[in-house]
């Protein structure tokens, strides 16, 4: 199984303020440990939505608003992708976590299999390049690129009723993100299941809270992800825009809602006298250059 973590923003990460070298060389370990695990599949931290928008498409009409964004309580500031044989041994390992607070969530994907055979599927089609593309090396680094964002689909009732797409949509959407990979643009994303299969996790100085889903806000809970590399924000948003559409026609509503984030890179964070060899930045590095499913 995979699971989505997300990671709660706090006031601090939507001000912009980096982790000290001692909270960055805990999170190394840590992040180091669970590679050792095979549990690790990617990791990353996003920058502040102030550096974001969000991009709708309600009854034909694209919208686009930059942040930042009010609802810092649910923002996203980072994000782990991991496989566990089950829910409950993700939540042994994050209990694990480093964290003095905040909150994370954790959200099964789907696979494959979670979706039913249409009598219209052809050979070759969606569910043949989804098997693909899910059994290829997971590469997450920009390559040549200069930046990285994470794209969020946020949920609707749809979602979080666990409504499946039908056949015309996941065809339309396979194409669309089959462009996207060619171009070089689309490194990575998928589907989260509703938040009634997820939980979330309290952290207050060693105390772990454990909560179960479903969750009540859902406009602003995420129902998918995709991690772009591109040469510019504008780029990332035209993508986004295009995405949008493709995913307000597999939706019932016909409207979709989008996040765009700036993932940071390690040139974002100021090299400390501190800094040792083999620390968290080259354990960073190790799992940027990419990691095997």
């Amino acid at each position: 199984m995979r699971f989505m973590v997300l990671v709660k923003s706090s006031p601090e990460s939507e001000a912009g303020i980096l982790p000290d070298e001692q909270v960055l060389s805990e999170m190394g370990a840590f992040n180091d440990e669970l590679l050792k695990a095979g549990v690790m599949l990617a990791g990353e931290g996003l920058q502040a939505s102030s550096k974001g928008s969000r991009v709708n498409y309600v009854k034909g009409k694209l919208t686009v608003i930059d942040g930042p964004f009010a609802e810092a309580k649910e923002l996203v500031a980072g994000f782990w992708l991991l496989q566990a044989k089950s829910k409950d041994e993700v939540v042994a390992w994050l209990k694990k976590a480093p964290f003095r607070d905040g909150e994370v969530e954790v959200r099964p994907l789907f696979e494959v299999e979670d979706f039913p055979v249409d009598q219209a599927e052809v050979p070759g089609g969606w569910r043949d390049k989804e098997v693909a593309a899910k059994t290829a090396p997971l590469q997450t680094s920009r390559g040549k690129k200069k930046m990285r964002f994470m794209g969020f689909v946020l949920a609707d009732k749809d979602t979080e009723a666990g409504v499946m797409p039908e056949e015309k949509g996941l065809a339309a959407m396979g194409s669309f993100i089959e462009e996207a990979t060619k171009s070089g643009v689309f490194l990575a994303g998928e589907g989260l299941k509703p938040s009634s299969e997820g939980v979330r996790i309290r952290y207050q100085g060693t105390t772990r809270t454990v909560v179960d889903g479903p969750f009540a806000e859902s406009k602003e809970l995420v129902a998918g992800y995709s991690i772009l590399a591109v040469d510019s924000k504008e780029e990332a948003l035209e993508w986004t825009k295009r995405f949008a559409q493709v995913d307000a026609g597999v939706r019932p509503s016909g409207e979709a809602r989008c996040e765009l984030r700036q993932i940071f890179e390690l040139e974002d964070f100021p090299v400390s006298p501190t800094e040792k060899a083999g620390g968290w930045r080259d354990q960073e590095q190790k799992l940027r250059d990419g990691v095997s499913r």
